[in-house]
């Protein structure tokens, strides 16, 4: 287990491979990041904006520009202005958007959150490639994830203030959700951030357990990453690696809190599919 990147993030997210770089950012200081995937150094700040950003995903065919899960809503991102095109703002004041990543077809999804985490304030969101926002999930607290296997048939779902997992059928072609089921409850810590590998495994941080799980497709656990921090909160597969950010929200004691790390020799996942603007 390897100090990747020396960050403080307060709360480190939403890690992805995006045209051979980590992509992530610090949710609560609006922070988009950049890394290299190949030696461990210092985070690049991509750009700032002024509300809580929760997740991006790179708008195919212009570059620069990033579909973010930002304040209550959406909006297309100019990274080199910071400038945000607001598309819908469905959340109120008292919310925030959380995690988010786009599916195999390149719709957008993305949990929305009450500050303060209270149960059935938490909303998941589609974004289909002309824009459209539909509410396709209510009734939690903290929506995490989501992550899609390959053939964008299975969308994973965490409830972190729940302690589940659920996982859902999808239509590939319309985007249609089916009803949950429970994949995985976590007692002994909360289901944050996932993603899936090239054999099928979800792989979960575990915040407040310092760790994170690989699970296989039928519930069980597989492998398990020990971490130097308590609050694990994403993870992206890149080349054969394991990246996890981490978060310092909280926490009285410092570093490597908030860092990114690294763990080598794992099964690959695949780079982040860009979302299909019409």
């Amino acid at each position: 287990m390897n100090v990747w990147c020396p960050t403080d993030c307060e709360l480190g997210e939403g890690a992805r491979w995006v045209d051979g770089r980590l992509i992530f950012v610090d949710i609560l200081a609006g922070k988009l990041l950049a890394a290299s995937i190949d030696r461990p150094g210092p985070a690049e700040e991509l750009v700032r904006v002024d509300v809580p950003l929760g997740a991006v995903a790179p708008v195919e065919g212009r570059p620069g520009t990033w579909l973010a899960a930002a304040g209550q809503g959406f909006a297309l991102l100019d990274q080199t202005t910071g400038h945000l095109e607001w598309i819908e703002r469905p959340l109120p004041g008292t919310s925030r958007m959380n995690d988010g990543v786009c599916d195999p077809a390149g719709r957008f999804w993305a949990g929305g959150m009450a500050y303060d985490a209270a149960p059935g304030g938490g909303v998941l969101y589609r974004v289909d490639p002309d824009l459209t926002v539909t509410t396709v999930r209510t009734g939690m607290a903290i929506p995490n994830g989501p992550a899609f296997t390959a053939d964008g048939k299975t969308m994973y779902l965490a409830d972190s203030a729940a302690g589940r997992i659920d996982r859902h059928e999808v239509d590939p072609v319309s985007g249609d959700l089916g009803e949950p089921e429970v994949f995985a409850l976590i007692e002994d810590g909360s289901p944050d951030g996932m993603t899936v590998d090239e054999e099928g495994h979800l792989w979960v941080a575990i915040w407040g357990g310092s760790e994170v799980r690989r699970y296989a497709p039928d519930g069980r656990i597989d492998r398990v990453v020990s971490l130097p921090t308590p609050q694990p909160t994403s993870v992206c597969l890149a080349d054969g690696r394991l990246f996890i950010t981490s978060a310092a929200y909280g926490l009285t004691s410092g570093a490597p809190a908030g860092a990114v790390f690294a763990v080598d020799g794992v099964i690959p996942g695949r780079p982040a599919t860009p979302f299909l603007l019409r």
